[in-house]
């Protein structure tokens, strides 16, 4: 079929042609976030869910939806190497000069344009990443203290009597929270805290690994209270079937019910390799009805365009010693094992592979659903280390440190 017309799109946080299966997530959101804009109590909302699963994509369309409402936004991703504040004083800055524009809520954004610029002067001898453009001299005493956590409740106060002045809400999207460090997340908890005390207009929607809820937990013990966390998984067999078959459908091509049962069952319903493979049967496919024989056909193009760029990318940040502990993770299956399990592949004491683990968790390639378990962040990463790599039994008797 012609390639030019494939409604398929796989790629890093790339709508797809159908978001199949998230109309209640994303209304809920919708809900929670008209309700902050009305000074009604209601939670932030933090999707937790695994590597390809549509958690990006999601984060956009929400921001699309409550900007076409009125709702003011800011959409930041969170990277391994900067700090929040850092990130989010730029798009603050640029937030308030929108509200400026408002005669009703001048006065207010000038404020927290000042304390903004009190906020990066009293930090930047912590945080040095910040670069900000200051529109106002500080005032002093306004989150000029140089402590995050004092003085970012006082800038997002600041903010949200702004957001309130016009009217609006001022709400943060944040992708990859898992990266922020305790520290900062405690400030941004307490920040949140208090404006919603306050009955401020202003929230967070944040997006992140499964061990967020976890990190969040660790740095204030209230968060759960502050927070709801949906888990954003695998799509059912009924909706992943129309993320495949509806774009079709639209181009006036059919799908084989069994051809689309093969894709559901190699995919195991994860969004981005949805894409993937739809993409890769159009290309294979030479007209319709596409058939199993063209899933069939497609599924080794699949195979080798995910091993060489979605597995890829994440292998390659491995040491060799990380490698190891993921390869047999992987000897043991998609997971979650128990730590003791991989150590005993390994022939290894646990603490003496506590280490690489904690590690692993840090680079956001592995978590843990419970204590002693231990997963995968990417789905079907097991399958690809069996490919790519051979297992190789350690020496020895298994009493090595």
């Amino acid at each position: 079929m012609d390639r030019v017309s494939n409604p398929f799109a796989p790629g890093a946080g790339t709508p797809p042609p159908e978001l199949a299966g998230r109309d209640e997530l994303i209304g809920a959101v919708r809900v929670a976030l008209e309700r902050i804009r009305r000074g009604k109590p209601s939670k932030s909302v933090l999707m937790v869910g695994l590597r390809g699963v549509g958690k990006t994509v999601l984060l956009d369309r929400m921001r699309d939806e409550a900007e076409a409402t009125g709702i003011h936004t800011i959409r930041v991703e969170a990277p391994e190497n900067r700090s929040l504040p850092a990130l989010l004083a730029p798009e603050l800055r640029q937030a308030l000069l929108r509200l400026e524009r408002s005669e009703r809520a001048r006065d207010a954004a000038r404020r927290a344009l000042r304390a903004l610029a009190g906020f990066a002067r009293g930090l930047k001898v912590r945080y040095q990443d910040i670069e900000v453009g200051l529109d106002f001299e500080p005032e002093p005493g306004l989150a000029d203290n140089g402590d995050l956590e004092h003085d970012l409740p006082v800038l997002i106060g600041a903010v949200g009597e702004a957001a309130a002045a016009a009217q609006t809400a001022l709400v943060m999207f944040i992708d990859e929270l898992q990266y922020v460090s305790e520290d900062e997340l405690a400030a941004l908890i307490t920040a949140l805290h208090l404006a919603s005390q306050r009955r401020l207009p202003v929230a967070l929607v944040g997006a992140g690994l499964p061990q967020l809820r976890e990190r969040m937990g660790k740095a204030k013990s209230y968060s759960e209270r502050l927070f709801d966390f949906p888990v954003v998984g695998a799509l059912t067999p009924p909706d992943a079937r129309l993320a495949i078959s509806r774009p079709l459908n639209a181009l006036g091509v059919e799908i084989e019910r069994d051809a689309l049962d093969l894709i559901v069952a190699a995919t195991h319903g994860y969004p981005y390799f949805l894409q993937e493979w739809g993409k890769h049967t159009w290309d294979t496919a030479a007209g319709s009805p596409v058939t199993r024989s063209d899933v069939e056909n497609a599924t080794t193009a699949v195979i080798g365009a995910l091993d060489e760029s979605f597995f890829r990318v994440r292998f390659d940040r491995l040491t060799p010693s990380e490698r190891r502990y993921m390869r047999a993770m992987a000897e043991l299956g998609p997971g979650p094992h128990r730590s003791g399990d991989i150590a005993a592949r390994l022939q290894r004491r646990v603490t003496a592979l506590g280490p690489t683990r904690a590690q692993l968790i840090a680079k956001g390639m592995i978590w843990s659903p419970g204590h002693g378990d231990t997963a995968f962040t990417v789905p079907l990463f097991d399958e690809f280390m069996r490919r790519i790599m051979p297992f190789e039994e350690p020496p020895g008797d298994g009493a090595g440190a």
